[in-house]
């Protein structure tokens, strides 16, 4: 596909409904592109076939419609994606940066579940297929909110799983190869996501892809401190008042105050976002919503 100058992502899982923490994730995502006039795409994360929910992908779907954020292109859907990934998977098996592995995760145990060299036990029928990740794999990279980002692959995550041994397409993979595909440049997420970018950087550098610039928002926390996903207080997105509910969204991000108060419908607020947001004024700590 043919990539503008900026184009950005929001990539939500279906293992349930749309709750708030996502929804700031959407809006945030999409306020970092469309205020460089760029483009905004939809993609369901459904790769993972144990964890995902019937409907969910299109309940999630509708409730953004609903708030107002359209994609700019068709939703690309990961499930869908099968080939684009094995091929992917065959360049790095001939370049010899990828490998089957048979340890199991009780084989892994020792090592405290990283994997540096093979020591499974004995065969499996259906083993998994790792990316190779050399001693002194290490990845620096600026993230636009947390500042410089540092991370020995090697040492801390080890040899990584791109196909697991259950044939499902790890995350890791599916994403690189979907953002390139889909001509990403910047990647606006939940800093839960943090730890992956090195990982998705190497991966890559691999795979001779472009690396996107990265920015990781803040988490809702409930008022145990926990992440709103894992929480009990995820209930769905209120979709009775969106116009409220992007207006929290907007302290949440730390924007101006006032800066949406005089819009008359839904697309006049989006539109003054777009025109009035700062991305230097989204906090780089989480967020209690107690």
């Amino acid at each position: 596909m043919t990539s503008p100058i900026h184009c950005g992502r929001f990539a939500p899982s279906p293992t349930g409904p749309l709750h708030a923490g996502s929804l700031l994730a959407a809006f945030a995502s999409w306020l970092f592109v469309r205020q460089r006039g760029g483009r905004w795409l939809v993609r369901v994360e459904d790769v993972d076939p144990p964890r995902t929910v019937p409907g969910a992908a299109e309940s999630q779907l509708q409730v953004l419609e609903r708030f107002g954020l359209h994609s700019d292109a068709p939703v690309l859907w990961q499930s869908q994606r099968q080939a684009a990934y094995q091929q992917a998977l065959d360049l790095l098996l001939a370049d010899g940066l990828a490998f089957v592995c048979h340890c199991s995760r009780s084989d892994l145990a020792g090592s405290g579940g990283i994997h540096r060299h093979c020591v499974a036990r004995q065969p499996r029928p259906d083993p998994a297929i790792r990316l190779r990740v050399a001693p002194g794999s290490r990845v620096d990279f600026i993230d636009a909110l947390r500042g410089p980002q540092h991370q020995d692959v090697h040492a801390q995550v080890g040899d990584f799983v791109l196909r697991r041994a259950d044939g499902c397409w790890a995350y890791q993979l599916a994403v690189v190869v979907d953002d390139a595909a889909q001509g990403i440049t910047e990647v606006v997420r939940g800093a839960d996501l943090l730890d992956s970018s090195a990982r998705q950087i190497l991966l890559q550098r691999a795979l001779r892809l472009p690396t996107p610039a990265y920015a990781h928002l803040p988490l809702l926390l409930d008022a145990g401190g926990h992440k709103l996903s894992k929480s009990a207080a995820a209930l769905p997105v209120d979709e009775g008042d969106p116009t409220a509910m992007l207006k929290q969204a907007w302290q949440w991000l730390g924007q101006a105050p006032g800066a949406l108060d005089a819009a008359t419908s839904q697309a006049e607020l989006l539109q003054r976002a777009a025109d009035s947001f700062q991305p230097h004024r989204v906090p780089a700590h989480d967020i209690s919503i107690a």
